[in-house]
C-alpha cells in the first residue's frame, strides 16, 4: 500500500523533474510515456486492494511530514505572492498575505498538533486516483507529439517543454494527494498546488493574453483557497480535529460548523468555476489543449467538486445542502444557455464541461445515496468524453488552423479518422445509452423531490441537446467523396482511440458498474440499470436494449448513405435562382450573390455579453443564499 501510494503522489514529481533538467526530447518522452503506465497499473492496483483505513506518513529525510507540508504551504504561498508582485495584482497579493497571516495563526496558536493519518481510501478517494492517473497520463502521452507541433508553429527558439511538462506531470501528483489527503491541512496544500500549476500552463506561451488569462485564473482560486482556509479554521474551531474522516463521521454539528463546511464548498466552487467564477477556466482556453484537456478532465475542476463531494456527509439534511443544490442546477442551465451562442469548439467544450460540473454539486447538495452515485458516475464519464473531444479539437486546429465549427464541414475528406472519433465523442455526451446521459437521466430522478432543482436541470438538459446536435450534424451533413486514409502520430492516434474506445465500452458495461461497484459503495437505491429489462418503471435505464438500437440505427444509416456515393452532387436549390456551380443566386439587382451553409446560433437571444453580467449577480446572490442558509 505505502509502495502504492509513492507512486501515485511522488512518482510524477519526481519524473517532472526529470522532464524539466534533462533536456532530451528522447528522455522526456520515454519519461513520460513510462510515468502513464506506471501511474495507471498503480491506480488499478489501488483499486483492487480496495478501500483502507487512514493511514500515517511518516518522517522525510528525518523531517515530520505534517511539517514538511506545513513548511511547503507556506513557500508556495510565498511563490504565489511573488508572482502576484511581478504581475502588479493586488488581488493576488492580498488573498495570498490574508491566506499566510491567518494559516500562521491557526497552526501555531489554534491547533493542538496531535497525530492525524495524513492519507485514506475510500470509494471516492480510489474513483477519483482512477480518473487522474489513467485519464491525465493519456493527456500527458498526448502531449508529446503535439507541443512538438504547438512550438514549430510558434517559431520558438528555444522550446519550453521542459517547463511544461514539469507542470503537467506535477499536477498529476498534486491531484492524487489532493484526493488520498485524510488530513485537512495536507489537503489545503494539494489544494494550492493545483492553483500554482493551473497558473503556470494557462500562461505557458507568454503571449499577452496568455499572461492576463493566468493572472485572472491566480487571483480567483487565490480567493477559493482563502475561503479554505476560513472554512478549515470555522470547521476546526467546532470539531477540534484535522482528521475529515473523523469530522465526516460526526455529521453537521451547528451552524458555525456548517458555516465552515459552506466555505469549503465556496472554495471548490472557485476551483470548479461555477458562475460568477466562470471567466477564469474560459479564459484557459488560450493554452495549449492538452492543458485545457488536463484542466478540464481530470485535474483543476475536478478537484473543486472533489471538494464538495468529500464534505457531502458534513452538511447532509441542512439548508446549506439545499443551497449547493440550487447554485449547482443554476449554473447547469446558465451554462448550457451560454453555450448556446458559441461556435467556438473549445468555448463550447468549456462552458458545457462547467454545466456539467453544476450538475455534479447540484448532485452533492441533493446529497442522497442515489444523488452521490449519480454525481461518480458523471465524473468518470464526463471526463473520458470531455478529455476526448478536447484532444479532438486541438487535433483538428492543428489540421486546418481552426476550432470554429462552421470550418469543421467536410473534415471527413482530409482527417476521416479525427472526424469519425470526433463525432463519436459527441455522441457519447448526446445519445442513450451512453454514460453521461444516463448519469443525468440519474440525477433527476434523484431531484425528483426539489421542483426548483428538478426544473432547471430539465430545461438544462433540453438545451445541451441543441449545441451538441448542432456541432455533430456539422461534422456529419457534408459528403466528402475519395477520403484517403488519415496519417496520425502513434502518440496522438492512442490516446484518442483509448479514450474512444474508454466512453463507448464503459457505457456498455454500465450496468455492472452501478450494479457491482458503485451502488454497494455508495449504497445506492434500487435504481436499475438493467442489461435487458425493458420496464418503463420510474427508475429504470436499460442500457443493452438501447445499445441494441442504437447499433440498427447506425447500420441503416450507413446502408443509407452507401447507396448515394456515386449520386452527383449539386448545389442547394433555391427557387429556380440558382447560378451554374460555382455557389451564388440572382439578389437584388439581378446580382450575383454567394450563399453558404450554416447553423444558427441565435446570437440576440443567447449574447454572451447581456446575459453573462446577468447570470453573474445571480449567481452571487444565491450563494450569499447559500452561506447565509448555514448559519
Amino acid at each position: 500500500m505505502s509502495n502504492l501510494l509513492f507512486l501515485l503522489i511522488l512518482l510524477p514529481a519526481v519524473a517532472a523533474l526529470v522532464c524539466y533538467f534533462v533536456r532530451s526530447s528522447a528522455v522526456r518522452t520515454l519519461t513520460v510515456v513510462a510515468t502513464g503506465a506506471i501511474l495507471t497499473i498503480a491506480s488499478l492496483a489501488l483499486l483492487g486492494q480496495g478501500t483502507f483505513e487512514p493511514l500515517a506518513v511518516g518522517s522525510f529525510l528525518g523531517i515530520s511530514s505534517d511539517f514538511l507540508v506545513t513548511i511547503l504551504d507556506f513557500a508556495l504561498l510565498g511563490v504565489i505572492f511573488a508572482y502576484g508582485i511581478k504581475h502588479k495584482n493586488l488581488l493576488i497579493q492580498g488573498f495570498t498575505l490574508a491566506q499566510a497571516v491567518l494559516l500562521a495563526w491557526f497552526e501555531l496558536v489554534v491547533v493542538e498538533h496531535a497525530a492525524v493519518p495524513a492519507l485514506v481510501g475510500d470509494q471516492l478517494s480510489l474513483i477519483m486516483v482512477l480518473v487522474v492517473s489513467i485519464i491525465g497520463s493519456l493527456i500527458c502521452i498526448f502531449a508529446i507529439p503535439y507541443m512538438k507541433e504547438h512550438e514549430e508553429h510558434l517559431h520558438l527558439k528555444k522550446s519550453r517543454q521542459p517547463r511544461f511538462f514539469l507542470f503537467l506531470l506535477l499536477f498529476l501528483g498534486a491531484m492524487n494527494g489532493l484526493v488520498l489527503s485524510n488530513n485537512i491541512l495536507w489537503l489545503y496544500f494539494f489544494f494550492e498546488v493545483t492553483t500554482l500549476c493551473s497558473f503556470m500552463l494557462i500562461g505557458h506561451d507568454a503571449t499577452e493574453i496568455a499572461t492576463k488569462n493566468s493572472v485572472r485564473a491566480l487571483w480567483m482560486n487565490s480567493l477559493g483557497g482563502l475561503a479554505f482556509v476560513v472554512g478549515m479554521m470555522l470547521v476546526y474551531s467546532k470539531t477540534a480535529t484535522l482528521d475529515i474522516s473523523a469530522i465526516l463521521a460526526a455529521g453537521p454539528q451547528g451552524a458555525l460548523m456548517v458555516t465552515g463546511i459552506g466555505f469549503l464548498c465556496l472554495a471548490g466552487f472557485t476551483k470548479a468555476a461555477q458562475i460568477p467564477f466562470q471567466s477564469w477556466l474560459l479564459g484557459a482556453m488560450v493554452a495549449p489543449t492538452p492543458v485545457s484537456a488536463l484542466l478540464h478532465s481530470s485535474t483543476m475542476v475536478k478537484a473543486g467538486v472533489y471538494v464538495v463531494l468529500r464534505f457531502a456527509p458534513a452538511y447532509v439534511g441542512t439548508l446549506l445542502s439545499d443551497g449547493v443544490a440550487v447554485c449547482g442546477a443554476f449554473t447547469f442551465v446558465a451554462c448550457a444557455a451560454l453555450c448556446i451562442g458559441q461556435s467556438n469548439g473549445k468555448k463550447i467544450l468549456a462552458y458545457s464541461t462547467v454545466s456539467n460540473l453544476g450538475l455534479i454539486i447540484c448532485c452533492a447538495g441533493i446529497n442522497t445515496p442515489l444523488a452521490i452515485t449519480a454525481a461518480v458516475m458523471l465524473i468518470i464519464f464526463h471526463a473520458i468524453s470531455k478529455s476526448l473531444l478536447f484532444l479532438c479539437v486541438g487535433t483538428i486546429e492543428q489540421a486546418i488552423g481552426s476550432r470554429d465549427i462552421e470550418d469543421m464541414r467536410g473534415l471527413y475528406a482530409k482527417y476521416p479518422r479525427t472526424a469519425t472519433i470526433t463525432i463519436i465523442g459527441i455522441l457519447t455526451m448526446l445519445l442513450p445509452p451512453f454514460g453521461v446521459l444516463m448519469s443525468k437521466w440519474m440525477a433527476i430522478e434523484a431531484a425528483s423531490s426539489n421542483i426548483y432543482v428538478i426544473v432547471m436541470l430539465a430545461m438544462g438538459s433540453a438545451l445541451t441537446v441543441v449545441y451538441w446536435a448542432r456541432w455533430g450534424g456539422s461534422l456529419m451533413a457534408t459528403r466528402a467523396e475519395g477520403a484517403v486514409p488519415e496519417k496520425q502520430a502513434a502518440l496522438i492516434r492512442m490516446p484518442l482511440t483509448v479514450l474512444c474506445l474508454g466512453a463507448v465500452v464503459l457505457s456498455m458495461a454500465s450496468p455492472w458498474i452501478y450494479n457491482s461497484m458503485l451502488a454497494p459503495m455508495f449504497n445506492a437505491p434500487p435504481f436499475t440499470v438493467s442489461l435487458g429489462s425493458l420496464d418503463a418503471a420510474t427508475g429504470s435505464f436499460a442500457v443493452v436494449p438501447l445499445f441494441i438500437v442504437l447499433g440498427l440505427g447506425a447500420l441503416y444509416a450507413v446502408k443509407a448513405a452507401s447507396g448515394f456515393r456515386k449520386v452527383k452532387i449539386v448545389a442547394p436549390y433555391l427557387s429556380g435562382s440558382n447560378v451554374g456551380e460555382e455557389g451564388t443566386y440572382i439578389g437584388p439587382m439581378n446580382g450575383h450573390v454567394p450563399f453558404a451553409a450554416g447553423n444558427m446560433y441565435l446570437g440576440e437571444l443567447f449574447a454572451e455579453g447581456k446575459l453573462t453580467p446577468i447570470f453573474n449577480a445571480l449567481a452571487v446572490a444565491l450563494i450569499v443564499l447559500m452561506l447565509g442558509g448555514a448559519l
